[in-house]
């Protein structure tokens, strides 16, 4: 492959250098503040150093509704220049090192080539996620009507199928894991027997888990509505908690922020998981309606706090079977995509930080003696501080930017790549 246009390390040692005094003189201040609640500031900035959070491969892109998609310029055109976009992102960050694929998406010719490609810009793979909720070019049976859970044998075996591929695709690359959410449903009362329709979910499933490596794990999805709007067969936490517990000790349940009834409790749910030990991972973004699939923390920054709060008090606690996988899921429609996934980035971060805030000891104590007010005022109180200095010292630690956007920007990545990757004008609706 011909060498395309990488931001260079000096660019981001040039541009550090500018904002090292401010960054210093912002990070003694706090330093000096946590001293006074017992906080060792270099053990946060080593646990922000040592996060890590998945890129989706498909969030690279201009993402879309069903109304229109408006292709931004310089948009990757297939997976290799979306690893690229990933590496960006990871080199200006630090906190994204494993990139997750979307099958038959990111399918390509040569898995050799596309794990050699990966491994060249300092990535690794993260979830593999399976697409039955679209009709491919060649494929023989519609998902129109479902598809894992389909009420035609024959359609469910092609879903069965095509998740076996993305297992397979995987082993190959080194992911440990597969992400499976359906859009199967319906609109109309009557449409779908509820039962049966779950029954031959869990008959697919069981096929699927079957083939599942004993070292990796099976994430189940769960989503309230959309693309269907009267009913979805995997709808909410508990059908998700249900499935996984029936499919074994390797099925898991992923969280996704924008896959909740409004005004659900989320982080209540997060607990809930840990304590029955089937919380498998995450998808970060952030809603105001729905599955918005915004920004992280742009709509919610203290429900991302609290969920992360929950988090952090199962890792401290050294509870067992917790080991939950980080990603972003988002679409972003008017942003250049890879500055909403560094600020998204960096906001996922900020939560995990500021929940390492929190003091435990003071919190249980208020909480036994059913003291609400400061039980609350000991959340707000690690919420409200401002942990940009530590984040900023963490990427500058492993070599990432003080600022990344800035250094983004100033590198001119979005305008060559622009030159390298012609403009893919259409009106087709991008990911919801």
């Amino acid at each position: 492959m011909s060498e395309n246009f990488t931001i260079k390390q000096d660019l981001i040692a040039e541009q550090n250098k500018k904002s090292a005094e401010f960054l210093a003189e912002d990070y003694d201040y706090l330093a000096k503040k946590l001293q006074r609640r017992n906080v060792n500031i270099e053990d946060l900035v080593a646990r922000a150093a040592n996060f890590q959070v998945a890129i989706p491969s498909w969030g690279v892109g201009t993402g879309g509704t069903r109304f229109a998609r408006f292709p931004g310029s310089g948009e990757p055109r297939g997976v290799f220049e979306k690893l690229e976009d990933c590496a960006t992102i990871n080199q200006l960050v630090r906190t994204t090192g494993a990139v997750s694929l979307h099958i038959p998406w990111d399918k390509t010719d040569s898995v050799d080539e596309l794990k050699n490609f990966a491994e060249n810009h300092e990535l690794t793979f993260d979830a593999m996620n399976s697409n039955t909720f679209q009709d491919q070019l060649d494929q023989k049976f519609s998902y129109k009507y479902g598809s894992l859970s389909h009420s035609d044998s024959s359609v469910r075996k092609q879903a069965i199928e095509h998740n076996l591929d993305c297992i397979e695709i995987g082993k190959q690359i080194g992911s440990k894991a597969l992400t499976v959410w359906v859009g199967d449903g319906s609109n109309f009362a009557g449409q779908t027997n509820f039962r049966r329709a779950l029954e031959c979910y869990l008959e697919s499933m069981r096929e699927i888990y079957r083939h599942i490596p004993d070292d990796w794990r099976l994430f189940v999805e769960h989503k309230f509505y959309e693309p269907a709007f009267y009913s979805t067969v995997i709808n909410d936490w508990g059908t998700s908690y249900f499935c996984a517990k029936e499919l074994g000790e390797k099925a898991m349940c992923l969280v996704d922020l924008g896959h909740h009834a409004p005004n659900v409790n989320i982080e209540q749910i997060v607990s809930r998981l840990i304590q029955f030990g089937k919380l498998g991972g995450f998808h970060f973004n952030d809603s105001k309606y729905g599955d918005d699939d915004l920004d992280a923390g742009s709509i919610k920054p203290f429900q991302l706090f609290l969920v992360f709060n929950e988090l952090v008090d199962a890792e401290l606690n050294n509870l067992p079977n917790f080991d939950p996988a980080y990603m972003i899921d988002q679409s972003h429609n008017v942003t250049d995509p890879l500055e909403s996934l560094m600020t998204s980035a960096m906001e996922i971060s900020r939560a995990f930080v500021q929940a390492h805030l929190v003091d435990r000891a003071k919190l249980e104590e208020a909480q036994r003696k059913g003291d609400a007010i400061t039980a609350l005022a000991t959340l707000k109180s690690a919420f409200t501080t401002d942990v940009s200095p530590i984040l900023a010292k963490a990427r500058e630690k492993n070599g990432g930017a003080i600022d990344p956007i800035a250094v983004y920007r100033s590198s001119g990545y979005r305008i060559e790549k622009a030159k390298e990757r012609p403009a893919q004008i259409g009106i087709s609706a991008g990911i919801v």
